[in-house]
């Protein structure tokens, strides 16, 4: 359809570059953090090339010690993995916290500590202190009937679980060999995948597939603190380590990749707190470290959806540290602080997509 008059033509402008490329402007969002002490998860408003607005009032219904947090897809639900009982919290969300939803007939078996929507957004998975170590139910608007636990269960605590961009696929990491577990997904488990030929070297605390799903990344707690493998429904052979390996463990939502694949971030325990490589089906030279440093040990981390941002979860104040973000470039100035900090150990951050 042609193009009718110079109103019209000058909307399409707005939204379109000359070359006809949409032009949506700077990403104007969420980003979430999990974190310790009431209220256990904070929410503000996210504008790229600006940074924090206003935190938004916490929920009337505070979940436990924030572990994890999710958006659903469609951006109407936020999800937090806590340590105490129901061990999951989900909110109705609409720039702001609606009413809580009811908890789940069958709770987690323990400690919350991760947490994940499914990309078709049908589907929530937990992972958690206690066997059988990830809970999944269908969602919509509410928690459904728990799925059937997975034949094969985990090797113990589940520190995190992300499903596979096309949502074919769910893993989970834990503390005894092999580390790493992924399961076929269908509205409930299929039969586990094999292991990788070459294990992660020891307990998993990070799991992450690419946007493409042509790769998993694994973060565990000795050298080489990374692990990442081609994915293509199984393991490939593993990819060489980067040259300059990560100063330290890698903990729950410490790996991150970039949205369109190009950057993988790590957080660790050891200064600098956050180490960043280029991705091209295996990691290219650590970009130089931010010139402010997060203050302590380095949790969750992620990208904004435009990629032009980068945060990390640190477990001293501010609890949050966000960079402007360039790939092939690196770290920018770091971002003002929120003007209402979390109230304590930032643990893992999400931002609505």
């Amino acid at each position: 359809m042609g193009i009718k008059s110079n109103s019209l033509l000058a909307s399409y402008f707005n939204r379109f570059g000359a070359s006809g490329t949409l032009d949506p402007g700077p990403y104007v969002g969420d980003i979430a953090i999990a974190h310790y002490s009431d209220p256990c998860i904070s929410v503000y408003r996210w504008t790229s090339g600006t940074g924090f607005g206003t935190k938004y009032s916490d929920p009337s219904t505070l979940p436990g010690w924030g572990i994890a947090v999710a958006f659903s897809p469609d951006k109407a639900t936020i999800a937090v993995a806590h340590n105490t009982s129901p061990h999951v919290a989900a909110y109705a969300w609409s720039s702001g916290f609606g009413t809580k939803y009811a908890n789940p007939s069958t709770l987690p078996a323990g400690f919350g500590c991760g947490v994940a929507f499914s990309p078709d957004g049908e589907d929530i998975a937990v992972a958690h202190w206690d066997s059988p170590y990830i809970t999944a139910y269908p969602w919509s608007s509410g928690f459904g009937t728990k799925y059937a636990n997975p034949s094969t269960l985990p090797g113990g605590v589940g520190y995190e679980v992300d499903f596979s961009p096309d949502g074919a696929d769910l893993a989970v990491v834990h503390p005894n060999s092999p580390y790493i577990t992924v399961y076929p997904w269908s509205s409930g488990f299929g039969t586990k995948y094999s292991d990788p030929s070459t294990l992660p070297p020891s307990t998993a605390f990070g799991v992450a597939f690419s946007p493409d799903g042509a790769d998993i990344a694994v973060g565990h707690n000795s050298s080489p603190y990374i692990s990442v493998y081609p994915w293509s429904s199984g393991f490939g052979t593993k990819y060489s380590d980067p040259s300059t390996l990560p100063a330290g463990n890698v903990n729950e939502g410490g790996v991150a990749f970039s949205p369109d694949g190009a950057d993988i971030a790590v957080t660790h325990d050891t200064s600098p707190y956050v180490s960043v490589y280029p991705w091209n089906s295996g990691f290219g030279t650590k970009y130089s470290d931010p010139s402010t440093l997060p203050t302590g040990k380095g949790m969750g981390s992620a990208f904004s959806p435009d990629g032009a941002a980068i945060a990390v979860a640190h477990l001293t104040s501010p609890y949050i540290s966000v960079y402007p973000w360039t790939s092939g470039t690196g770290f920018g100035t770091k971002y003002s602080d929120p003007s209402t900090l979390p109230a304590g150990t930032g643990r893992n951050i999400d931002f609505t997509a």
